[in-house]
């Protein structure tokens, strides 16, 4: 018998890895326009930003609002005119044009993006 090696692993990898194989489906790096509106104490909001990452379920795109996990939202694909419910389903670090934001689409049609995943 040989010797045992001990293997260390850091937190972040295991976490990282245990959301990896939480993922459906494909995700691509895409620069798609959206506008991402909410409702604040009553009134209507909205802002345009641009995705960094799409898949069928949803995105993660920087916005300029600090939002808290699980707001409702709604996005439209300036691209395609396309509009869906989606949620605020996790937030990254904040960067110089705003907080990175993972956004789930809800019951999304497998084309909301215009692209082929």
């Amino acid at each position: 018998m040989g010797a045992v090696r001990t293997v260390s692993v850091s937190h972040d990898s295991v976490k990282e890895s245990r959301l990896l194989s939480k993922r459906r489906g494909v995700r691509v790096n895409s620069r798609v326009p959206v506008t991402v509106a909410w409702d604040a104490a009553g009134h209507s909001r909205e802002v345009q930003v641009h995705t960094r990452v799409v898949g069928p379920y949803g995105c993660l795109a920087v916005i300029p609002q600090d939002f808290p996990l699980e707001m409702p939202v709604e996005i439209v694909n300036r691209a395609n005119d396309r509009a869906n419910s989606a949620v605020i389903v996790w937030k990254g670090n904040e960067r110089v044009e705003g907080w990175e934001y993972g956004i789930e689409l809800i019951e999304p049609e497998m084309d909301f993006w215009g692209l082929e995943l």
